[in-house]
């Protein structure tokens, strides 16, 4: 899976689960303020990622992680580990 195909495939379950509109969902916007997140929020956020792609995340991953381009980084090098 390529960085195009997994931005697409996250873009797509945040905007369904996570009711964003797709045009505030830019690389460097803010991810916790663009999707309104709160501590439930992560949890069905880390749920998705893992039914998804099938990679684990712990809080510790999240550390960093501010926008849309390092969420979608942290994404991409787990894959990358897993494979």
């Amino acid at each position: 899976m390529n960085k195009e195909e997994i931005i697409e495939k996250i873009n797509g379950f945040l905007i369904e689960e996570f009711e964003v509109d797709g045009d505030d969902i830019q690389l460097d916007a803010n991810l916790k303020d663009t999707l309104g997140l709160d501590s439930l929020d992560y949890v069905d956020l880390v749920v998705s990622i893992e039914s998804n792609f099938g990679v684990k995340l712990v809080e510790v991953d999240f550390v960093g992680i501010d926008t849309f381009q390092s969420f979608y980084d942290l994404i991409e090098n787990k894959l990358k580990v897993k494979a």
